[in-house]
């Protein structure tokens, strides 16, 4: 669905880590959002005087050509476009490739569709500050006061308000599995009946730090719907796009009749051609991803957004309020770019941007504005896998047309490995599940890791993106990415402990200390040892059956639970790793009936495990088999232990769906 970096792939990632997480003590990788990859001004940009004029749109158009054609023609991506703004008026726009491959449509900026994602949250939060504005909405009133079928539990004091949704603090955890994008039009629900059905748990008070919500920016569309008494989609077209002229752009699934033709077909690079993909539905969850727009369409949202509310005659807000939008007002770590009300920024080249990028499982999209240059650029594309195309392509333009200033370098004192000894340690992003499936998405692969270098004087961070990166100091608890653009930050809490690392690209997206229970390397390593301790039982079993002297009854159960237990656990690893494999492109929508069978299996290995905890006791208090073969039993059963709690802590163990 619409999700920053890389979250329309956390549905496949949750696939794979059911298989990962269950077949081996090695951790799979899982995607995350990553560190955004930074192209830094060379030295000749840096020192170009003056640099380049946007007013220069033959240079313009054909800066912008390059810089997408060498993507495209290296990652395959089928179809592109991109729309240049500056003082009121389009400076540059145009489409690569096909919306059509087999038809052979080529894509045109003022007519074809792109699914735009999380891009279309702006909408939603335009239309949340149209109705504060008309004094229909407070910022700051529980949510609860505009909800009607259900209502947000009362988890801590603060209540969850418009403010704290609009900056991705409302403490949710977040979801995917079974909901988040359907492919068949008959599965699409209400906003109202998805999301009080969909309700993920609060998990930390308000305005306390950023963890991105879908979920939350749904809510905010429901509450634009519940009191302005019209469909959510009816209002942002009266309110929004018929003001604007955007006569190319739906929050409508699937496309209106009118439209339809206009659509940019979903593509996949399979096997040397292009696979087309249905359309995807974003259903109940529509006000955070759902919109399709051409990209002369989405130059009149922007220009409407750098003039302060004003498009041509028309205004769809008032100067006051859209400056309230554009305003930072919540930030992870104050020394970095921040939520803005919907808007967030980010540092591009050397100068300050709002804007929102947004991702489908297939359609990848970006749109930033220059408030302080009236300078806008929107970008769309479709491919899998392509997340170069879009940070290659933007900060290639900030850092061509708004290069940034040298920077003073910062001399880190003799004792920074000791100093920076603090910031070590494992983190994660916050945005993830407590109480239901999801959370397996952490086990499938290793967190968020920070050591020293010593002699450099440097943080090591892996994790982060593709590859380990190295962070010098530039300030007191704040790094500058070696060979890169990015900045990350440390917070302390009032004892001086490192609580959270934020980092400048994801404004929308902090990060918590992993506590120990929660260690991805602890589990694998206990996961490891115990599938170790199977295999050797199994095999002791097979090749010394015959010189196992006479036992009781008793002993002989034992023992044929032990082995039970251990082939039921490899049968467990194989089912599942069956059920989510064949099932895997399915799984953003719906729970297959097969996966609900198959999770029945962990339950009864816990249900194995305390018969097996129930054989120990007996064994140890009758004195069954000699002191070493009774140690072995005992290490066995331990195993089985460690694998029911990996169930239960990873949330594997029941039926636990959001």
């Amino acid at each position: 669905m619409a999700v920053n970096r890389g979250d329309p792939a956390r549905v496949r990632c949750l696939a794979l880590l059911v298989v990962a997480c269950l077949t081996t003590a090695l951790p799979a990788r899982a995607q995350r959002e990553t560190l955004p990859e930074r192209v830094p001004s060379s030295a000749a940009d840096s020192a170009r005087t003056p640099h380049p004029s946007l007013d220069d749109t033959v240079a313009l158009g054909a800066f912008l050509d390059g810089a997408f054609q060498q993507f495209i023609d290296e990652l395959h991506v089928p179809g592109a476009v991109v729309a240049v703004v500056k003082n009121g008026r389009v400076l540059y726009a145009h489409g690569y490739g096909y919306a059509d491959v087999q038809k052979r449509t080529p894509v045109d900026p003022a007519t074809s569709l792109f699914r735009i994602g999380s891009t279309s949250k702006l909408f939603t939060w335009t239309a949340v500050m149209q109705l504060v504005q008309q004094g229909k909405l407070d910022l700051d009133a529980d949510v609860n006061t505009y909800l009607k079928d259900f209502k947000i539990p009362a988890t801590y004091k603060k209540p969850v308000t418009l403010r704290s949704l609009m900056t991705h603090s409302p403490g949710f955890e977040d979801g995917a599995l079974g909901y988040l994008i359907a492919n068949d039009s008959t599965k699409v629900k209400s906003i109202d009946e998805t999301l009080k059905e969909h309700m993920p748990a609060r998990v930390r008070p308000p305005l306390v730090l950023s963890s991105y919500s879908n979920y939350g920016a749904a809510l905010a569309g429901l509450i634009v719907q519940n009191v302005s008494g019209v469909p959510f989609n009816d209002y942002i077209q009266r309110n929004i796009l018929e003001p604007l002229d955007m006569h190319h752009a739906t929050f409508q699934e699937p496309l209106p009749a009118n439209l339809k033709p206009d659509g940019v077909t979903a593509y996949v690079y399979e096997n040397g051609v292009y696979e087309p993909k249905p359309f995807e539905y974003v259903g109940g969850f529509r006000p955070a991803g759902s919109v399709s727009a051409s990209a002369l369409d989405m130059t009149h949202f922007m220009i409407a957004h750098l003039q302060d509310g004003r498009y041509g005659d028309k205004r769809i807000l008032d100067s006051a309020t859209a400056e309230q939008m554009h305003t930072r007002t919540f930030a992870n770590d104050p020394r970095l770019p921040a939520m803005a009300l919907g808007f967030y920024e980010q540092r591009m080249g050397g100068v300050r941007v709002i804007g929102h990028e947004g991702d489908t499982q297939y359609f990848h999209t970006a749109m930033f504005i220059v408030p302080t240059a009236q300078v806008g650029i929107f970008m769309s594309y479709v491919g899998t896998g392509a997340e170069p195309v879009r940070e290659g392509v933007l900060h290639s333009f900030f850092n061509r047309y708004f290069p940034a200033p040298e920077v003073a370098t910062f001399t880190p004192p003799d004792s920074f490995a000791t100093m920076a000894a603090k910031y070590t340690g494992s983190y994660r992003f916050a945005r993830h599940s407590s109480t239901k499936i999801d959370k397996a998405l952490l086990a499938a692969g290793p967190s968020i890791e920070v050591g020293v270098l010593p002699k450099e004087k440097r943080l090591i961070v892996t994790g982060l993106g593709e590859h380990p990166a190295q962070f010098a100091p530039i300030g007191d608890g704040l790094f500058g990415q070696v060979g890169g653009g990015s900045t990350i930050g440390f917070t302390q809490d009032s004892s001086g402990a490192v609580t959270r690392m934020s980092v400048d690209g994801l404004p929308f997206m902090g990060t918590e200390r992993v506590p120990l229970h929660d260690s991805p390397s602890l589990w694998h390593f206990l996961l490891g040892i115990s599938t170790l301790i199977f295999v050797a039982a199994l095999l002791t079993l097979f090749y010394r059956r015959k010189q196992i002297k006479p036992m009781t009854p008793e002993q002989k159960r034992i023992v044929r639970l032990s082995l039970a237990t251990a082939i039921w656990y490899f049968l467990t690893l194989i089912v599942i790793g069956i059920v989510v494999a064949t099932n895997m492109s399915e799984l953003g929508a719906s729970i297959p009936t097969s996966l609900k069978i198959a999770l029945a299996m962990p339950v009864v290995f816990v249900l194995l495990t305390i018969a097996l905890v129930a054989g120990a006791v007996l064994a140890w208090s009758r004195s069954y088999w000699r002191f070493w073969q009774r140690i072995r039993f005992t290490t066995f059963v331990l195993a089985a232990v460690a694998i029911s709690l990996f169930f239960a802590n990873w949330n594997l163990l029941g039926w636990r769906f959001g």
